[in-house]
C-alpha cells in the first residue's frame, strides 16, 4: 500500500471541464430563497401562515393557508368557513358554526367581533395593550381562554413535521397536501387514544 501511494504525484491537476457543468446551472444545486404560491414576507423572513380550528382537545377541525403577510383579523372568517364537521346522530349539513372562538390578541378587533355576533358566534379574545377605547370584559367568559392553550398544542403537533416547518414545495397544493396529511395523523393519534 506505501508503494501504492509514493506513485502519487504531489500537485494534483484539476479535472478538465466538461460539458455538463456549462449546460447545469450552478444555482439549480444550492439552495436559494424560499419563493411560490403562498410565501409572503414576516419579520424573520419568508413563510406560510397556517390557520387552524381545532376543538376541545386539540383536534384540526378546519384549515387554511396563506401568505405570512396578512394578519389573523382578516384571515379568520376564510378560516372558520373551512369547518366542515359531520352530524354523528342525524343526517343532514355539516356543521360549519361554532358556538365560541378562543384566539389571542391578534384577532383582537371590533369590526371581527361584530361580524361573528351578527353569524351567533362568539369572539373570546383579551384585549390588546395598546387599545384607545377599552370597552370591559367579562372576566367569567375570559376564563374560557385559560384553554387556549390546547390550540398552541396542536401548533406545536403540526412543528413537529419538518416538511411542513421548512417548506421544500413550491407548488401550495403539494404543501397543502402534506399539511392534510399531518392533521390527519393527529387526528388519528387523538382518537386512538
Amino acid at each position: 500500500m506505501v508503494a501504492n501511494l509514493a506513485g502519487v504525484p504531489e500537485r494534483v491537476e484539476p479535472a478538465p471541464a466538461t460539458g455538463m457543468e456549462r449546460v447545469v446551472s450552478g444555482r439549480q444545486f444550492r439552495s436559494g430563497e424560499k419563493r411560490g404560491a403562498e410565501v409572503g414576507k414576516t419579520k424573520r423572513g419568508k413563510g406560510t401562515k397556517w390557520m387552524v380550528v381545532v376543538d376541545g382537545r386539540g383536534v384540526p377541525l378546519g384549515d387554511h393557508l396563506c401568505s405570512a403577510s396578512p394578519s389573523e383579523v382578516r384571515l379568520a372568517e376564510t378560516t372558520l368557513a373551512a369547518i366542515h364537521v359531520g352530524r354523528l346522530h342525524h343526517a343532514g349539513r355539516p356543521r360549519q358554526k361554532p358556538l365560541r372562538v378562543i384566539a389571542d390578541k391578534g384577532y383582537d378587533s371590533d369590526a371581527l367581533r361584530a361580524r361573528l355576533r351578527k353569524r351567533g358566534i362568539l369572539l373570546i379574545v383579551p384585549h390588546r395593550s395598546n387599545r384607545h377605547r377599552t370597552p370591559p370584559q367579562d372576566g367569567r367568559i375570559l376564563r374560557r381562554y385559560k384553554r387556549r392553550w390546547t390550540v398552541e398544542r396542536t401548533f406545536a403537533w403540526l412543528g413537529n413535521f419538518r416538511r411542513l416547518v421548512v417548506r421544500y414545495d413550491r407548488s401550495l397544493s403539494i404543501y397543502r397536501a402534506f399539511f392534510h396529511i399531518a392533521c390527519l395523523m393527529i387526528v388519528l393519534r387523538r382518537v386512538v387514544q
